[in-house]
């Protein structure tokens, strides 16, 4: 049932074929793509408050939307449309956008690596980090998405893209891809106000903190059930 969904045709042409056709042939949104991609790429918090809010009362519209094309495209950082939208619209509303918008990004991209394939993936992402991700998977196993997601550190987006590529069912992917970046965007959301360099500092060292205790305390439970799992399966003398 799911092989033949992804499969399908029209899924196929309408995640991809059909956003590609509009830039190209479509000139407003090439410039309006063009534009985002430079504004995110100048990693400043400000100048993406500043834009989204131009579009007045679209601005929510425009935030989703903004996170979706960042996590298409790999290298763009995510946190400053966090910070950006815990700025304009308060923290809790802020965290729910951009967990919703972020949870739809992944989505896209891990539906892209079902239907396309590793080496579309690649022109979205790289070649290298597609590799060093594929390492995260084989040492992580089921817990991968879950632990890539409480680490700062690790792109979401590439993570995303990767477990598309691997056996793992969709919904095992969405509901560990929502447990693993709720923490980190609650917190982002929650000082996303507090944009001084002192601030910044603090919540990238909570965040941090917070990820490696959860990632210990996950990476204990997997190895306590790998070992039960070899006693189990061990031959009884």
């Amino acid at each position: 049932m799911e092989k033949r969904y992804w499969n399908s045709i029209w899924f196929k042409v309408a995640i991809i074929l059909i956003p590609i056709a509009l830039y190209i042939f479509v000139d407003p949104m090439q410039i309006a793509v063009k534009r985002a991609i430079f504004i995110l790429s100048m990693v400043d918090v400000d100048a993406a408050k500043g834009y989204i809010l131009s579009f007045g009362i679209w601005a929510p519209i425009v935030s989703f939307l903004l996170m979706i094309l960042q996590s298409l495209l790999a290298p763009l950082p995510a946190f400053i449309i966090t910070f950006a939208n815990a700025g304009l619209f308060g923290w809790v509303k802020g965290a729910i956008l951009s967990w919703s918008s972020a949870m739809v990004g992944a989505a896209l991209c891990y539906a892209i690596a079902r239907i396309y394939g590793r080496t579309v993936v690649e022109k979205f992402t790289t070649r290298a980090a597609l590799k060093e991700v594929d390492k995260f998977f084989e040492r992580y196993g089921k817990w991968a998405v879950l632990v890539a997601r409480l680490l700062p550190f690790v792109s979401f987006d590439i993570v995303s893209y990767a477990a598309g590529l691997t056996a793992m069912g969709f919904w095992e992917f969405f509901w560990a891809t929502g447990l693993g970046q709720l923490p980190a965007t609650i917190i982002y959301s929650y000082v996303g106000g507090m944009l001084t360099g002192g601030a910044r500092t603090m919540v990238r060292g909570l965040s941090i903190l917070f990820a490696l205790t959860i990632v210990i305390f996950v990476s204990k439970q997997a190895w306590q059930a790998r070992r039960k799992a070899t006693v189990d399966e061990s031959p009884i003398i």
